[in-house]
């Protein structure tokens, strides 16, 4: 268990990503290609990765490169999913290139000494074997979590709703609460499940307060650097379900009979508005233009299934008790 201790002012300072970590989800679909847990909630991401990578000549790095240093293990290197990488891949990457020798030495040998090193791990503390590297992370990047960067962000966005009524109703310790059934609030400590064979271990916040990451292919248990001196930085997985056998590919789809009833597009927008969404979290949820989503919303309203409140430039859909009346009859709402 990793038990992370807040102060007030460290619960003043946590905050919410509002956008995937890339790189992080790099480490995350490496460890998904590397086990069957959970495989049926990525079934049609890890057939289009099998084939990307295939089609993109990615087998080799994949094998000799990725895997031995991503290990679906207790440990692997922090300096692989930098803390200043969420939300844009071009700064993590940066980061890695600008890694100090001396600290990929020493995670390097924490990786060899924890579940073995590659024989060439050794090597990244030099520039132009780190720019290789960054180019083979790159071309991984963009074909196999490239395509599914809007369904992670729409995902994100709905859990970061969700979040915020938590934290209308009960303040950061109200969003505390609601983090999943792997992250229990004890004031003033946050308990993490870790795997068994990993150590307890404390991590005291001293006022830098925390960054909660969700993770749309990380799976099971949250994650927080090994070195307690790093960034306080949490990913956790977004929980997923089952899907309909012939469920549109590239949603979280609702059933069959809800899109029937409504069309896909609306049926995508009705669901998203259950945790509020805006018109453009809609339009990237349902893979429409924003005109087309606020088109879908407007009509949504006129049937007295979503409300709008305007906040500043955007517009807030949630659900009327009509609206959540219907989601409850074909499936509970998450």
């Amino acid at each position: 268990m990793l038990r992370i201790h807040f102060t007030d002012t460290d619960l003043a300072r946590t905050r919410m990503a509002a956008a995937p970590d890339p790189l992080w989800e790099v480490a995350a679909s490496l460890h998904r290609l590397q086990s069957s847990r959970g495989r049926w909630a990525y079934a049609g991401w890890y057939r289009m990765a099998r084939q990307q990578t295939r089609e993109n000549g990615l087998g080799r790095v994949l094998r000799s490169v990725l895997v031995p240093l991503y290990p679906r293990a207790a440990y692997f290197p922090d300096f692989l999913t930098p803390a200043d990488a969420v939300g844009d891949v071009d700064a993590g990457l940066e980061s890695i290139l600008a890694t100090p020798p001396r600290r990929i030495l020493k995670e390097v040998t924490i990786l060899d000494r924890t579940v073995g090193a590659p024989a060439w791990a050794g090597q990244l503390a030099r520039l132009e074997a780190r720019k290789e590297f960054v180019g083979m992370l790159r071309a991984y990047h963009d074909a196999v979590i490239a395509p599914y960067e809007e369904q992670a962000q729409a995902r994100i966005e709905a859990e970061r709703a969700a979040r915020a009524r938590g934290l209308l109703d009960g303040g950061v310790e109200g969003l505390l609460s609601g983090l999943g059934p792997m992250l229990r609030w004890r004031p003033p400590v946050l308990e993490v499940l870790y795997p068994r064979q990993v150590e307890d271990r404390d991590l005291y916040l001293n006022g830098r307060g925390l960054t909660l990451v969700p993770s749309y292919f990380n799976w099971g248990e949250p994650v927080a650097f090994a070195d307690p001196e790093m960034p306080p930085v949490l990913w956790y997985s977004l929980l997923h379900e089952p899907s309909p056998p012939d469920a549109p590919h590239g949603v979280d789809a609702p059933e069959k009979s809800l899109i029937t009833l409504l069309g896909r597009a609306r049926a995508v927008a009705l669901r998203a508005a259950s945790t509020g969404a805006t018109t453009g979290e809609i339009a990237r949820a349902a893979g429409v233009s924003a005109s087309s989503a606020s088109r879908h919303a407007t009509v949504l309203r006129d049937a007295g299934l979503i409300t709008t409140v305007r906040n500043g430039p955007t517009v807030l859909h949630t659900l009327t008790p009509a609206g959540a009346s219907l989601l409850r009859a074909v499936r509970p709402v998450e």
